[in-house]
């Protein structure tokens, strides 16, 4: 956490620490001495010194594909997703991104997809106040009711409607995939009601999957 924070020396201070004790199995030894040969990569500190400074940059991205793109980045933040730790970033390209139309600029790229010999340099333009969003509803039913836990800093509504037995949730998200992500562990329990295109898109993905199913 401290690392992919940017808090470099006291990262460090807590690996060293760490390698002085006895408990740590060989594999997580291995991987902290690795890291700590090679703490960070050149470009790291000028990603963390633009975002602090809110300048605008140009970098560049090896997807799964080994493809490399180039991005001219007006916001980002450092954001884990799961197990791993994202650059979450407006970016001007839009080419390839499969989201829906208004967070088409947003993009979400894997720190370790960001090649060791990547430099990150000065843009023209201005800095982006924060992610393109938009407002989703959702409708939590039976569990889900009572254990929900609100999403600091996301949530614009959480309310209970005795009447419909259902508690209500209005949410801004930057980026379909994860959210579809979370909304499939809910399963039955949660639905998204508006907006349609967001309705639509995941209803679509279910679709697909019992196709899957069905082909078996």
């Amino acid at each position: 956490m401290l690392k992919d924070a940017g808090q470099i020396n006291e990262a460090l201070e807590l690996a060293q620490l760490l390698l002085e004790r006895s408990e740590l199995s060989h594999p997580l030894r291995q991987e902290i001495e690795r890291w700590v040969n090679q703490p960070t990569a050149p470009w790291r500190t000028d990603l963390d010194r633009c975002i602090r400074l809110h300048r605008p940059f140009k970098l560049v991205y090896q997807d799964a594909a080994d493809r490399l793109w180039n991005f001219t980045v007006r916001h980002a933040k450092i954001e884990r997703h799961e197990d791993r730790q994202y650059l979450d970033c407006w970016c001007d390209e839009t080419e390839g991104n499969q989201d829906i139309e208004p967070l088409r600029h947003n993009r979400s790229l894997r720190l370790d997809r960001i090649p060791d010999e990547a430099v990150i340099a000065p843009a023209d333009g201005q800095w982006q106040p924060e992610l393109s969003h938009i407002e989703i509803e959702l409708h939590l039913r039976r569990g889900l009711v009572l254990g929900y836990r609100t999403k600091t800093g996301a949530d614009l509504t959480n309310e209970w409607l005795p009447e419909q037995q259902i508690r209500r949730v209005v949410r801004r998200i930057h980026n379909t995939f994860w959210f579809f992500r979370e909304v499939r562990r809910y399963g039955s329990e949660c639905v998204i009601v508006s907006p349609e295109a967001v309705r639509d898109r995941f209803k679509q993905e279910l679709l697909a999957m019992i196709e899957q199913y069905n082909a078996d």
